[in-house]
């Protein structure tokens, strides 16, 4: 795309996608790769846009203009915003017009919706053999519950994150982010780079689909072989590793912090440390420790209690155990090492100014080490921005 609906660099410089979806797990994937360089044109209705552009407080009120949602603000930079109603005639022949210059198209609608505009698989590869097509849903396309409406929180519990998070089996707690529309984002995004790397080789784009179930069974981990191998259900246990011990959030004199022995090395290096008997009975290996959790967690905190929090991190530094503090979401923020990493992205929006927003977790570097830093971010757009420029894009292409 020789474009000027953006201008755009990085690996996927050239990508042309159309961003049908709204929430947050599609917004996500095509802001990671909007994030890579991909010109990312967000389809929005034309009376209200996505649905996160009125989820909030907060809401940030600029004079003579819209308030804009923070949580709009959190997942869709890097593109652009346009308005279409997809009902109405010359709103679906645009879309169209968009399929067929487009490389990838993204869309979370319930499972049949897109069908009933007119726009089924068969039809999208009509218009666009090597267009590759990511599918978010709830629950799956397909299977006795298939086109189910999906929410994240509903999705964390009925994929079973929320039976293991929280202090113990009988109060459950959701993960503070909306993690399995995040990863299902993530996920949606990995497959769609992997269908463009095959379109290389056959010339056809592909179908990808995933759902907020398939991402959290997905990162079960230790937890789905806990149970499909061994035969043991999983369940809470607060702040402490079910499988390794000490690991986990001890209290200090003034607080707490957090450690991770996850060798039989470090458990020695940890002991020697803290005057203990590594060979203490029930303590010389990890499952004796893991079954003897409430006599670890006694004695640690019993040695931790000595020191504060911070006195603790410097010993827990000088003798080579992994540790850390508990920050908070504004500690996280001026932490010079988040700063340090790229993770704060200055931005021009159009009705706020100058403002910041955490930045995309990915980095490139030469192999000489020298950082590749020639993406320029920019602002989540406010609704219907780049009407005019997607639409004169068209007309040139035409």
């Amino acid at each position: 795309m020789s474009t000027k609906t953006m201008e755009r660099t990085g690996p996927l410089q050239g990508v042309v996608v159309v961003d049908l979806t709204r929430a947050l797990a599609g917004p996500h994937a095509a802001m990671m790769l909007g994030d890579l360089g991909a010109d990312v044109i967000k389809v929005e209705t034309p009376h209200g846009g996505d649905d996160t552009r009125g989820w909030g407080p907060p809401f940030v009120e600029p004079a003579d203009a819209p308030r804009e949602s923070t949580y709009f603000l959190s997942t869709n930079r890097n593109k652009k915003s346009i308005t279409l109603d997809l009902k109405a005639e010359d709103g679906r022949d645009t879309l169209e017009s968009l399929i067929r210059r487009a490389d990838v198209l993204m869309e979370n609608f319930r499972t049949g919706v897109l069908d009933r505009l007119g726009f089924t698989t068969e039809r999208l590869a009509e218009l666009n053999p090597r267009l590759v097509v990511l599918s978010i849903s709830g629950f799956g396309h397909d299977g006795p519950e298939g086109g189910r409406a999906g929410y994240d929180q509903i999705a964390q519990g009925e994929a079973g994150l929320m039976s293991l998070t929280g202090p113990n089996p009988d109060e459950v707690q959701r993960v503070g982010v909306p993690i399995a529309d995040l990863l299902a984002g993530m996920y949606g995004a990995f497959g769609v780079v992997a269908a463009l790397q095959e379109r290389e080789r056959t010339g056809r784009g592909r179908v990808v689909r995933t759902s907020l179930l398939a991402s959290v069974v997905g990162v079960h981990a230790f937890q789905g072989t806990k149970w499909t191998v061994a035969g043991e259900v999983g369940e809470a246990q607060g702040n402490h590793h079910p499988s390794i011990s000490p690991y986990g959030l001890f209290r200090t004199a003034d607080g707490a912090v957090q450690i991770s022995v996850g060798s039989e090395g470090l458990w020695k290096r940890f002991c020697a440390g803290f005057h203990l008997d590594p060979d203490a009975p029930g303590m010389a290996t990890n499952p004796e420790r893991v079954e003897n959790h409430k006599q670890v967690l006694e004695l640690v905190e019993d040695a931790f209690g000595a020191y504060t929090s911070d006195e603790l991190l410097i010993e827990l530094d000088r003798i080579g155990v992994p540790a850390g503090r508990v920050r908070t979401i504004s500690e996280v923020y001026e932490w010079e090492q988040t700063k340090s990493q790229g993770l704060l992205v200055d931005v021009d929006h159009r009705t706020l100014g100058n403002i910041t927003l955490p930045g995309p977790p990915l980095r490139f570097f030469e192999p000489d080490g020298t950082e590749v830093t020639e993406t320029r971010h920019t602002a989540p757009p406010v609704l219907g921005a780049d009407n005019d420029t997607v639409m004169s894009w068209l007309k040139e292409c035409s």
